[in-house]
Order: C-alpha cells, then structure tokens, then sequence
C-alpha cells in the first residue's frame, strides 16, 4: 500500500520519550521510503483552529530529539473534537482539515483518552489511523510497558534516595507523593526500589492506623524514621476518608493530595514530625532514561511498519518482548491496574512493605 503522506500528533500529558517515538517514526518514514509527514502541533487541536498549525517533518529536523524531553509539537488533554472546549462536537471540521491537508491517515501518539478519540475518528468517520501507546502510569492493558514509565520510576526511586538519608537524619516520617491517579505502577514499582517502608496505592485501601503501626515497630527497633510512598489516587478505608473540598467558581476542587492527607492523621494520632514531598510534574519532564529511548525507537519504527502494511486501527504493543500491533480497541477496554495479591506486591511484602491493609 503506497502511503505517502501521513499526519503525526502527539495528546494527553507529556511523557518521557515521545520526541524519541516522532524522531524514529520521521527517520524511517522520511529518511528511508521518502514518505512525507507532517507534524499537528497540539494535538487535534492543529487541525481546529485557522491557520493550522502543522510542519512538515524531516530527518533534519527530528535531530536531537532522541534524548529531549517533552514533545516538539506540542499536547493537550483538553482537545477531543468530539467535545471540543465549549464548541461540542467539531470532528466534521477535523476530517475536512485531513481531506484538505491530503493526509491518508493519523498517526496518533497518546494514552487511553487520545486512543478513543482516535478510534471513534476511525468508526464515525472512516480516518485511516495507527496508534502508539504512551502513559507514564504504565495502565494500558494491551502493552508491558508504555514508554515514560520507567522513566517516571528513575525520578521517583532518586527522590525516595535522597529523601531516605534526611528522614534518617532528622528521625522523620517522610512521605513522598507520585503520580498515580488510577493504578500504583509507578509507587509500587518506586517503593521496593527505593526501600520505602510503606507504599500506599489506589487499589488497596489503606487504614491509617496500619501506618501508625508500622512507624511504631519501627520505633520499637531503634529505627526512628520512616519513609512512604503515595499514589495521588490513593484512598482510605471506609469510615476514614478525609473529603477536603474548596469552593470554586465551577464548583468544587480537591484542597490537598493523599499525601498531605496522611501526613496529617499520622501527626493527630503519634508523636512524629512528618514532612511531604509533592513529586508532580517533575516525573514527567527530562530526558528519557535509556530503556524509554530503545522502546519509544521500536514504537516509531514499528507504527510505520502498520502504515505501510495498512494495519489501520492498530496500536504498536510491547509483548513478551517482541513489539507487535493490537486493535487499539483491545488496548483501551480495560485499565491494567496493581493486582493486590500479585508478585509485585507479595514480594514487597515478604521484605517488610507495608500497604495498610
């Protein structure tokens, strides 16, 4: 199938690696079998607005992306054209602006949300597009590891280091808050790699007084600090949520993560100093570590094997350790989330993690 003039668009929060996926993509595509291909700058919103804000992509310009962090054409969550600001539903304008572009299809790089939009483009409107599966919260079911993941683990393991030696320092109780709205890859995955005494992730509920119990066995071992990881999606037992809401002129906000939230029932109920740790959008930001930079190199490469093969409505995956295409709709039907009686989670167990279950 002689496909020779696609469109490439990154959406959805940034990660670790994208630059890595478009530069393999534009080198192989580009440089190799002299396709053209042009980059939509902000996701579909390149494609919504006049003039469109697009460039054509070349190996000249892809150099040095391999390392860089971020994306050079730019993302949002905020751009679905199907549900486009406070304009509804604009995706007839999008497939007009393909049509007049003379693009033969979308190569869509993005995590649950940005695969949807693209295959609904596909079913309603018949949009020829490939996918590549990107989330630092590695919760795509369909693929072993999303690219951005273990670069979000580097961070997170580097900060429990560092904070490991001043909770010992001090005799604190340091609780480090990740990402993690949904599923606890990135806090488990962290916490037995940077010794945390308790991880606390979405999928078990914790009780605080579980967490006050091992500060004390701790104490009760000389051992006078404690270090914790939180997933922000991390919730309590029932009977000890803590709902801190602040009045907004469009409702209601969430004042304080779990981290804050917990730091703050475990000074009410023990003698301790506790300090919190917000990670945030540093776990997204830098350089790929080398593992993101191979596996979003194989995506790119592999996204531009399913072009050419006319594999449309599929999305590069990481499979046993080969990388393979899935029907994106396979990739998006369910979250992988943490299983809570699974390896990961009884290992960290069987060296002295608590979850406070």
């Amino acid at each position: 199938m002689n496909i020779h003039r696609v469109g490439i668009l990154t959406g959805g929060g940034d990660a670790p690696g994208l630059n890595a996926v478009i530069r393999a993509f534009v080198k192989r595509a580009v440089g190799q079998l002299r396709w053209q291909v042009i980059g939509i700058e902000d996701s579909f919103d390149g494609l919504l607005e006049r003039p469109f804000r697009i460039r054509e992509m070349t190996p000249q310009s892809c150099a040095g992306l391999l390392a860089r962090g971020g994306t050079v054409l730019g993302t949002t969550n905020k751009g679905d054209p199907f549900d486009y600001k406070s304009r509804g539903d604009v995706s007839r304008q999008l497939v007009a602006a393909i049509a007049e572009l003379g693009l033969e299809g979308l190569v869509v790089i993005g995590g649950d949300g940005t695969q949807k939009i693209g295959l609904r483009l596909m079913r309603d409107h018949g949009i020829p597009v490939v996918g590549v599966p990107k989330t630092i919260d590695n919760d795509l079911s369909a693929t072993d590891y999303t690219f951005g993941f273990q670069s979000a683990v580097d961070v997170a393991t580097e900060a429990l280091d560092r904070l490991h030696t001043t909770a010992e320092s001090h005799d604190r109780v340091l609780i480090l808050e990740v990402m993690g709205r949904d599923a606890g890859h990135i806090a488990l995955h962290a916490g037995i790699a940077g010794g945390a005494d308790a991880i606390v992730i979405p999928e078990i509920p914790y009780d605080i007084d579980k967490l006050c119990a091992k500060i004390d066995a701790r104490r009760a071992r000389n051992r006078f600090f404690t270090l914790m990881i939180v997933a922000e999606g991390a919730t309590p037992i029932a009977g000890q949520r803590r709902s801190r809401v602040a009045q907004h002129e469009k409702g209601t906000v969430r004042v304080g993560g779990p981290g804050p939230q917990i730091a703050e029932a475990l000074a009410a109920r023990r003698d301790v100093d506790v300090r919190v740790t917000v990670l945030g959008h540093l776990q997204r930001g830098g350089s790929p570590i080398p593992f993101d930079r191979v596996l979003s190199t194989r995506f790119g490469v592999a996204a531009v094997d399913l072009v050419q093969e006319g594999r449309w409505g599929e999305i590069a995956v990481l499979k046993n350790g080969s990388v393979v295409g899935v029907p994106i709709e396979e990739a998006t039907e369910t979250y992988r989330l943490v299983d809570p009686d699974g390896e990961l989670v009884r290992t960290a167990k069987a060296v002295g993690v608590v979850f406070g279950d």
